[in-house]
């Protein structure tokens, strides 16, 4: 994983996050490479109130367009927690590589992360639904 800069988390997600970690279900997947990189990223986050969020970060259960800069397909997931994956309906799970590699970061961020096959290049090409935005937009 090449990390370009330090991720966003709302308290909320880091705390379920960290309780996903010290869970039987994470620690089951603890010799995989992306979820340590995941921890570490969740080490050093910079963690805010969701009314603090910025209105273009990837947080959990928002809705994502990505460009693989490869192939230039664009897919469109929902990041969300392990037990409401269902990639078939295009919920991606933060467990998995790419979940793990887009949490926290920004519309127009390039990301660079490790998969099963190599090593994939993505850009975020726009962020369809964020909650704490639409909460705050609900207001």
């Amino acid at each position: 994983m090449v990390a370009q800069r330090q991720i966003i988390i709302s308290q909320e997600d880091h705390e379920r996050l960290e309780n996903l970690f010290f869970s039987g279900f994470a620690a089951a997947f603890s010799d995989k490479l992306y979820l340590q990189s995941l921890r570490g990223e969740l080490n050093s986050a910079l963690v805010l109130p969701s009314d603090e969020i910025p209105p273009d970060v990837v947080t959990m259960n928002s809705t994502i367009r990505l460009r693989q800069l490869r192939s230039q397909e664009v897919e469109t997931y929902t990041l969300v927690y392990p037990e409401d994956a269902d990639i078939a309906s295009g919920r991606l799970s933060v467990l998995a590589p790419i979940g793990t590699a887009i949490l926290g970061y920004c519309v127009g961020d390039s990301i660079e992360w490790q998969v099963p096959s190599g090593v994939v290049q993505f850009k975020i090409e726009e962020l369809v639904f964020q909650p704490e935005r639409d909460r705050v937009d609900a207001r």
